[in-house]
């Protein structure tokens, strides 16, 4: 039981020798003022996801100011992943997850690739219902006293703050468009009861591999809060990702 013993350190240490560890932030407590509906492409029934949807397909706009702030306070947390989400955990410790909730870069590229109508704000979107659900079964099979539960519950709470403000910053009207077909289905497949998947929706990850997807996917899709005015860097090419570059250009793996 030693490997649980570490203590938890301070979420706001600064940590400027890796990727997804950026910048002292104020945390704040913020909440969806609405919710809203979305609707299925051709049909007239509309649908109440609880909170957070998809959007119709709009032209390609830069992220909102205001998310900047949020996301670098989980950018933050996750400067921590390797001690709360490996050194924790027994070896090759794995949970059960949605198979859409193996969200890598490599599945953005495909989307973009393939899907019609397809733009940043959708992907955004889908980001934060992809994660939202990931956070909550980490959680939900950590103990109330293993160590990492409280770190878990911090980046869960980070997050939505960031999902208050993403829905904040776009009007009312765009959530209520309708989606992209192949997007649908995800979000369908996403929402869906547990009791009514099929066992082949399912498959097992290890906790840190599914912050580090989180950390290089948020990157991706929220790149103007994290890019540098010296260096011009694409964080939606897996090569940007890998193992071998300099220590203060490398993501914890």
């Amino acid at each position: 039981m030693d490997k649980f013993s570490s203590g938890l350190p301070s979420l706001t240490r600064l940590r400027r020798d890796s990727y997804c560890s950026a910048f002292l932030l104020n945390k704040g407590s913020l909440q969806p003022s609405h919710l809203n509906r979305i609707s299925h492409p051709g049909s007239a029934r509309q649908r109440d996801f609880g909170g957070l949807f998809l959007i119709a397909p709009v032209l390609m706009a830069p992220t909102h100011s205001s998310m900047c702030t949020p996301l670098r306070t989980i950018n933050d947390s996750l400067s921590h992943r390797r001690q709360y989400m490996k050194h924790n955990f027994p070896i090759e410790y794995t949970i059960k997850v949605h198979n859409r909730e193996i969200f890598r870069l490599s599945n953005i590229s495909r989307m973009r690739l393939r899907t019609e109508g397809l733009n940043e704000l959708v992907l955004q979107r889908l980001w934060f219902q992809v994660y939202q659900g990931v956070l909550k079964k980490i959680l939900w099979v950590l103990p109330t006293r293993h160590p990492s539960r409280p770190y878990t519950a911090e980046l869960e709470r980070r997050f939505k703050d960031a999902q208050a403000v993403f829905m904040q910053s776009h009007p009312a009207q765009v959530f209520q468009e309708d989606l992209p077909e192949k997007i649908h289905d995800i979000w369908d497949s996403l929402t869906e009861k547990p009791e009514n998947m099929p066992e082949s929706s399912w498959r097992f990850a290890t906790p840190k591999s599914l912050l580090d997807n989180l950390c290089r996917t948020m990157y991706c899709l929220f790149s103007e809060c994290f890019s540098n005015a010296d260096v011009q860097e694409d964080y939606c090419e897996v090569s940007h990702w890998r193992k071998g570059r300099k220590k203060d250009m490398q993501p914890e793996s």
